[in-house]
């Protein structure tokens, strides 16, 4: 794991750049490391996978290669919109295995130092569900969840998207 990853605790001094890719899901806006992402690709028809949970869409076939699919708005627990011309599935590397991540739309690329990445709230700490947020950043005039999303699933749910490869 590097360091950018994790959170630099107040008053420590670090000037690591790193760099994120930034999404949003409604108004909120989301930002992962720019190394976990394989592609950004435009909206695809979906091959939809009877008895999946809720959040998993389905499957698509990239280039030969079998991806289970996410919705992170329905993972979230925000209601579901339809599909416009901003979609995307961001498609990442979790623990090795590549997934698809439908995002309502991709912002931009930013580069911060990692002194910049406040530890995420406690009451977004506290909670197992939502042990996937690694920190808070200001961009501007808003602010950035950091996401780690290799930590949002369950070993019996990654290797139920590892049978789907």
């Amino acid at each position: 794991m590097s360091t950018a990853n994790l959170p630099v605790k107040k008053g420590e001094s670090s000037s690591e750049l790193i760099q994120l890719v930034s999404f949003n899901l409604g108004a909120e806006e989301y930002a992962v490391e720019v190394l976990k992402v394989r592609e950004i690709i435009r909206m695809t028809p979906i091959t939809h996978i009877p008895n999946t949970p809720p959040s998993v869409e389905g499957i698509i076939n990239l280039r030969g290669k079998v991806i289970p699919i996410v919705s992170l708005r329905s993972r979230f627990g925000m209601n579901s919109t339809e599909d416009d011309q901003h979609t995307r599935i961001m498609v990442m590397d979790i623990d090795g295995k590549l997934m698809g991540f439908i995002v309502d739309g991709v912002s931009e690329v930013i580069r911060i130092s990692s002194g910049e990445i406040q530890p995420p709230p406690s009451i977004a700490a506290g909670g197992v569900d939502q042990d996937f947020i690694c920190g808070v950043i200001k961009h501007g005039e808003q602010l950035l969840l950091m996401l780690q999303l290799d930590r949002m699933f369950t070993g019996a749910e990654q290797d139920a998207f590892s049978s789907f490869a």
